[in-house]
């Protein structure tokens, strides 16, 4: 009898983790670095093909990864800092440039493989003590749920999750450049498209054999367009919107695609569960903050677990209240800020053009406007 108990008590966890992408392993080690008994829950059925996305991660992520001991087992060709960041708008008078050297940083950002990141994440959590993996659900005080954007199990708790679809797509893939990418980030706001240009490949990559990770948003009709050409038909297109002022552009991968929208839960928690990551919350891709949120919302969550009082269980919903209110406001900020770019980058009347890239040269002028966007940026 003792024993049968003994082996039911641990097949029950303090916490477990649905959803075991780059929230969720990084929830999961958080946690079990305050000696929590963690769950993580993995994927029945691994993603197919190679993942061509690259994260762009400010310094409150990246020192989340270190803290976890990711970071610094990255392989030197899977991060590149990001020293410059050029934007232009639809013409060549609306430009806006950031230096980190201007900003007093040592970098603006840092582009990481998401594959590589990835990979790093899934060695550290099968090395994790406190961590068992599993591909059934489990009894756990508290359940995480960091699935993504199509989350079943919010779903399932009856939670309802409000979109606002803009009919874009994004596309990514990785690309080869014939100059060098100097740390230098390149954004192109037109109407109706974003294009970026992410430097990539460390920093060997940084004077010679450029890589850069795509990130090109656009109209869903224009997107199946640019998906079904041939690859030299995509490389041209690519010239022509980036005007060849990052050199000559081709594709080094596959090209991948999703569909793009603001989308927010109407409800963040309850008794035992607690969202974090995209199934809350899901912005533009335009000022690259999406990941950054969702490595926010796991170190608000850790820490409102650390401070918890002794007498109070992990599940509590008062306790994951508090989570939710050192998340929300930010989250709904930088959703905000990121459809008024879209929107007003979207708009083709010519007094609104006009208005805009005057707009960014009168922005590029102002030091301290430009300082305090940037800290905004690092610190979501």
């Amino acid at each position: 009898m003792q024993r049968y108990l003994q082996s039911r008590a641990m097949d029950s966890y303090d916490v477990l983790v649905r959803g075991s992408g780059i929230v969720g392993k990084s929830l999961a080690l958080s946690l079990a670095r305050q000696g929590l008994r963690i769950a993580l829950l993995v994927d029945a059925v691994d993603a197919q093909g190679s993942d061509v996305r690259a994260f762009a991660m400010n310094a409150a992520s990246v020192a989340l990864l270190r803290g976890l001991k990711v970071w610094d087992a990255l392989p030197a060709t899977a991060t590149t800092a990001v020293h410059d960041m050029h934007i232009e708008g639809d013409a060549a008078n609306g430009s806006l440039d950031f230096s980190a050297w201007s900003q007093r940083l040592s970098e603006l950002a840092w582009i990481v493989d998401a594959a590589v990141l990835e990979q790093a994440l899934a060695s550290a959590v099968k090395f994790a003590p406190h961590i068992t993996q599993v591909h059934s659900e489990v009894p756990a005080t508290l359940t995480a749920l960091c699935e993504g954007r199509a989350s079943a199990s919010r779903e399932a708790l009856g939670v309802v999750f409000e979109k606002n679809e803009y009919g874009h797509r994004a596309i990514a893939a990785r690309l080869t450049c014939s100059w060098g990418h100097r740390h230098t980030a390149r954004q192109w706001f037109r109407s109706p498209d974003v294009l970026a240009l992410l430097p990539f490949g460390g920093a060997k990559a940084a004077s010679g054999d450029a890589s850069y990770g795509l990130v090109w948003s656009m109209p869903e009709a224009k997107a199946q367009e640019l998906l079904a050409i041939d690859d030299a038909a995509f490389n041209s297109a690519l010239m022509q919107a980036s005007r060849g002022e990052a050199g000559e552009l081709s594709l080094a991968s596959e090209r991948a695609s999703w569909p793009l929208m603001r989308a927010q839960a109407t409800a963040w928690c309850g008794p035992g569960w607690v969202l974090l990551g995209d199934a809350a919350h899901v912005i533009h891709p335009l000022a690259g903050q999406g990941l950054n949120l969702g490595l926010a919302d796991v170190a608000a969550l850790t820490k409102t677990l650390l401070e918890r009082e002794p007498w109070r269980a992990l599940g509590d919903e008062k306790l994951l209240r508090r989570y939710v209110r050192q998340r929300v406001a930010p989250t709904q900020a930088m959703g905000r800020v990121t459809e008024g770019l879209l929107h007003l980058f979207a708009a083709e009347q010519p007094a609104v053009r006009e208005l805009r890239n005057r707009g960014m040269s009168l922005v590029n002028q102002l030091s301290p406007l430009k300082r305090w966007l940037t800290t905004r940026a690092l610190d979501s």
